[in-house]
């Protein structure tokens, strides 16, 4: 029962931040910085979601496989790589580095 609870208060929780952004007036949306924060919290939070699916087990810090395909996909980034080809980059070594270390 208290699943169906939780997804109750986040499918009101959703509704409710809707309905808020709804009412925020079009005068508080252009102002310059509001439309800075708004371009940059997509990738603030994407990077912020990166780090501790890659470097977090529970509440312990590790580093293994995936940061190592993590860097892998960085330096295909500095080289200017094509996207599929990062993505690959960062698949062929993390399986790599699991294939060798178990």
């Amino acid at each position: 029962m208290t699943v169906w609870i939780a997804i109750g208060a986040t499918a009101v929780g959703c509704y409710a931040v809707k309905l808020i952004g709804l009412l925020i007036p079009a005068g508080a949306l252009e102002r310059p910085l509001v439309q800075r924060l708004a371009a940059l919290l997509p990738v603030a939070l994407l990077a912020a979601l990166t780090a501790q699916q890659t470097f977090a087990d529970g509440q312990t810090l590790v580093v293994d496989a995936k940061a190592a395909g993590l860097a892998a996909a960085a330096v295909a980034l500095i080289l200017r790589a094509p996207f599929l080809l990062v993505v690959a980059a960062a698949v062929a070594v993390t399986a790599g580095v699991r294939a060798f270390t178990g």
